[in-house]
């Protein structure tokens, strides 16, 4: 007993145009036709697209099918690779889970790491500062992004850190160094010194490197504050 096109599909449980795909791409072969030119498929055809959908349904895209050929009844290798990759997979959505249910619990934003955003939780960072965090949480390596975060537990707006976001571009000299003074003299300036006894530390163990590091800083301390803002963390040291 021969079948067409549509009743092949539907004892597979597939459509037309599946079927059709699969004669395009080389899975299928084509059946011999009837004398009125319907295509004729038999047993074969239809153990192949059950096959072909099996092994789709377990992960395997068209073109690692057609790598295994007709032959091969249990592609252990293939399979074997296939679950390796399911396995990463897992993995990978598994840490998602778990830091979607930190973000989820604890309401921190989305731009920083959880464990960061928690720790930086009750600073009060002005909008460039916060900038300037989120850019940092993409250059420091997760060890010292957290060294780095930990100094800003608790953070608060001291009165010389609201000189300097409040300072314009136009500030005079004299306003200007005292501003850095003032800045240099701040407890939390004290809390980087000690975490960061030599600057170059915040960079040293970068992932893509210290310079790439400290190229992305310049231009984002550039963009984020003004030439007297600027002038004030050169004098600073910073």
């Amino acid at each position: 007993m021969a079948w067409s096109t549509s009743q092949l599909a539907d004892l597979a449980g597939t459509t037309l145009r599946t079927i059709r795909h699969y004669h395009d791409v080389g899975l299928l072969a084509e059946p011999e036709r009837r004398a009125n030119g319907y295509k004729s498929y038999g047993v074969p055809h239809l153990v192949r697209v059950l096959r072909i959908k099996r092994l789709t349904d377990l992960g395997l895209s068209l073109t690692q099918i057609a790598e295994l050929g007709d032959g091969d009844e249990h592609p252990g290798e293939a399979l074997r690779a296939l679950d390796a990759e399911l396995g990463t997979t897992i993995e990978r959505l598994q840490r998602i889970r778990a830091e979607l249910a930190l973000v989820l619990s604890q309401e921190t934003p989305t731009d920083l790491p959880p464990d960061v955003a928690a720790m930086i939780e009750n600073a009060d960072l002005s909008p460039q500062d916060r900038a300037f965090t989120v850019v940092l949480a993409q250059l420091l390596s997760p060890e010292t992004l957290a060294k780095y975060a930990g100094t800003l537990d608790g953070y608060s707006r001291h009165p010389a850190v609201v000189a300097f976001d409040t300072l314009p571009e136009d500030a005079d000299e004299e306003t200007r160094q005292r501003v850095a003074d003032a800045m240099r003299e701040m407890p939390y300036m004290a809390q980087i010194r000690a975490a960061f006894p030599d600057p170059a530390g915040l960079w040293s163990d970068a992932p893509r490197g210290v310079e790439h590091a400290r190229r992305t800083v310049v231009k984002v301390l550039v963009e984020l504050y003004n030439k007297a803002q600027l002038d004030v963390l050169v004098r600073m040291g910073a």
